[in-house]
């Protein structure tokens, strides 16, 4: 296939160095994108039909308009939203949205978060796993040129916001020279360029990224203390996000219009109290606070109970000012926003947990790594890296391979070098974008489910060392200009089947992930060493990123000896006041399993998929063997012998880890509550054995009482 690039601006808008102010973006997007496709110079050339009309419901088949948010407008915009709206304009948003990007239910994903790096010069504890998280090479994570070309590339489709996030992005060396690239795509349909941050870095480079088109940024501040902020992020810098405030309030004074958000994740016991301060800072500054409900992600040991609902929040602040009141809002926004009259800025809510919004989610995100995530919550991703350097044999595009690359595609084509912006394999990224967008859900798990799901830790959300599983490599990358209607390709892509067959899934389910490799773990000629201690002897959680998704399943025992006759009798006749001994035993053993993160500190939760419990009276027979029984009986006096009960507890679950601990923490509160409803008649009982007596799944195999059984 032969085409022309879409060109695409090759600088970013300057602004004057003295007012920093910058107007609207009126430059339109191309009316049509189907005119700069070339037609299939080949017999077996596929007809391009029309695109597909947007969807019969409301409210998807009106324009999209923009959402009025930050400091008023100006007279000048005023004036220009009072004129009728052009012939271009009318043409340009009444087009249909991109199919790659609409989900199954009518979504039009047009909002793009961007890791831009997973490294952070904070430590926050909901956030930074205690221990740290291991980051990848270099040359696994997204290239400038990539990220660029990943854009432009959803621009085409769409997307008119694009916010950059990390890890901490400031800390990225080239995080200017990116913005402007990115901000350059502003004529094709970029309307805001975004920024999440801690803010310590952030006043040294403001100045430069708001030249290049930045919109908006959302400052992550969890407390106005300094030193209760040393204690949340591990660091300390509160001196130096201060100054970061203060400069977009004196830059907005200026009129650089800088959209302003100060995010605070709500922790019981650990920052509610400060709701009310940062209510009060809002009252002389324009700025929106949004206070959010404390979120699971793996490593930041959530719990129900460290959780303050949007409710809880919500009743603290209407305690102080009676008459806040709700704004109206627009429908993809995340949070509910209120106002206290008289005062300069607002507030919101993320109620993620309590109340989601799914219904109405509009966000895809891409990792530092190069995958794509359609909900942060999810743990499903696609590759997007991997089909991007395949035509650069693989290896990372740097501004030398972009040059080349582009040059390649310019070849044959009619625009002028320089003018043209191409992205190679577009036609499998946007079928793998689409694929992974229609696999999109209705809306996230509960609270109940979540706690339990594997995810990346929230710093590498917005980079896992996942498995690799490759598409068969071509002999040439086809290119195509960014803005390919969704009726040009084939779908699925034949490669994309190839693979799925190879990986025994079917294309619907295929997964791919980016091309990391294992980091090294401890092998058999290494000395010996505890699993959950650094080399410094410190504790740590064990990392669990590398490790593939099986079927484990585990079992432990042990037995409860009694030191009287008369305990085993009165358990058999269930003649205890305290009732059924042996029900009430394999309850407590199954709440026990799926509550074992909270009670063993450095283990990992797990989505148990079965757990039970089973317990036996065990009576020493007169002559030989042993006489079982499980209930009934007639007083277990037989030979004079005490008897005892024997407790197996068996967990599985479908995950990265082990349920060892889960199956030995069910046993031992067997156990135990055995022990509580006879203690009363046996002083004297013996709780031993406690032994896992069966592994299943991971590497290791099948293992039986210490016995490797694979």
């Amino acid at each position: 296939m032969r085409t022309t690039p879409v060109p695409v601006r090759s600088g970013a808008r300057r602004l004057r160095a003295a007012l920093l102010s910058r107007g609207p973006c009126t430059s339109p997007r191309p009316t049509s994108l189907v005119q700069h496709a070339r037609p299939i110079a080949t017999a077996a050339a596929v007809p391009m039909p029309e695109p597909a009309p947007p969807p019969a419901a409301e409210p998807y088949t009106t324009p999209r308009d923009p959402v009025p948010i930050g400091p008023p407008p100006r007279a000048d915009d005023v004036a220009s939203a009072a004129r009728p709206p052009s012939r271009r304009d009318r043409i340009r948003d009444g087009r249909p949205f991109s199919d790659f990007l609409t989900d199954a239910f009518h979504r039009q994903h047009d909002y793009l978060r961007i890791s831009v790096t997973e490294r952070c010069n904070l430590r926050c504890l909901y956030c930074m796993p205690e221990e740290g998280v291991p980051l990848s090479p270099p040359r696994e994570l997204l290239t400038t040129p990539e990220i660029v070309l990943l854009s432009s590339l959803f621009v085409s489709q769409g997307v008119t916001k694009i916010r950059l996030t990390g890890g901490e992005p400031t800390v990225r060396p080239d995080i200017v020279p990116l913005m402007r690239q990115i901000g350059a795509l502003r004529p094709r349909g970029l309307r805001e360029l975004c920024l999440t941050t801690n803010g310590v870095a952030l006043h040294r480079k403001l100045e430069a990224m708001v030249e290049a088109g930045l919109t908006g940024v959302n400052l992550s501040l969890d407390t106005l203390d300094p030193w209760q902020f040393q204690l949340m992020t591990r660091r300390a810098g509160f001196a130096a996000v201060q100054k970061t405030m203060d400069r977009i309030f004196a830059l907005n004074r200026a009129g650089a219009g800088i959209q302003f958000k100060i995010n605070c994740v709500v922790m019981r016991g650990l920052n509610d109290r400060e709701i009310l301060p940062f209510v009060e800072l809002t009252r002389e500054r324009d700025v929106e606070v949004r206070f959010i409900e404390y979120m699971p992600f793996d490593g930041n040991r959530w719990s129900q109970g460290k959780m303050v609902s949007y409710q809880e929040m919500l009743d603290v602040i209407r305690g102080r000012y009676p008459d806040l009141r709700r704004l109206e809002g627009h429908r993809n926004d995340t949070s509910k926003t209120f106002q206290v009259p008289g005062f300069a800025g607002r507030l919101g809510f993320i109620t993620s947990m309590t109340h989601n919004f799914c219904g109405t989610c509009n966000r895809l995100r891409i990792t530092s790594d190069g995958n794509l995530k359609v909900c942060l919550f999810g743990n499903a991703e696609v590759s997007l890296r991997d089909i991007l350097r395949r035509a650069n044999k693989g290896e990372p595009i740097d501004e030398a391979a972009m040059a080349s690359l582009q040059q390649a595609a310019l070849e044959g084509s009619d625009a002028a070098p320089g003018t043209a912006l191409a992205v190679p394999d577009a036609e499998e990224l946007l079928q793998v974008i689409g694929m992974a967008v229609k696999r999109k859900k209705e809306k996230h798990a509960g609270i109940g489910e979540l706690e339990h799901m594997k995810n990346r830790p929230m710093i590498l959300i917005d980079s896992s060392s996942t498995s690799s599983r490759h598409a068969p490599p071509r002999s040439r990358p086809r290119w195509q200009p960014v803005g390919l209607p969704p009726s040009a390709v084939s779908y699925p892509p034949p490669w994309l089947a190839s693979a799925a067959t190879l990986h025994h899934h079917t294309p619907r389910h295929a997964r791919f992930f980016s091309a990391t490799a294992r980091r090294p773990s401890s092998s058999d000629d290494q000395p010996p060493r505890l699993t959950h201690t650094t080399a410094s002897g410190a504790a740590y959680m064990v990392p669990i990123h590398d490790k593939q998704p099986t079927r484990r399943v585990a079992a432990a025992r042990c037995s409860v000896r009694f030191s009287s006759p008369v305990a085993a009798g009165l358990v058999r006749a269930n003649q205890l006041k305290k009732g059924d001994v042996l029900g009430v035993a394999r309850v407590a053993g199954i709440m026990a399993a799926k509550r074992t993160p909270d009670l063993v500190p450095l283990c990992h939760p797990v989505a148990i998929t079965h757990a039970e419990v089973d317990l036996a009276v065990v009576v020493p027979g007169e002559g030989e063997g042993e006489r079982v029984e499980t209930g009934g009986g007639d007083g277990g006096e037989r030979g004079g012998e005490p008897g005892r009960v024997d407790i197996t507890a068996t967990v599985s679950c479908d995950g990265k880890t082990g349920v060892e601990m889960e199956a030995l923490t069910a046993a031992s509160a067997a156990a135990l509550t055995v022990y509580d409803m006879c203690k009363a008649v046996d002083k004297g009982m013996v709780i031993e054995g406690l032994r896992v007596v069966l592994k299943e799944g991971g590497r290791s195999g099948k293992w039986v009482e210490g016995e490797n059984a694979s």
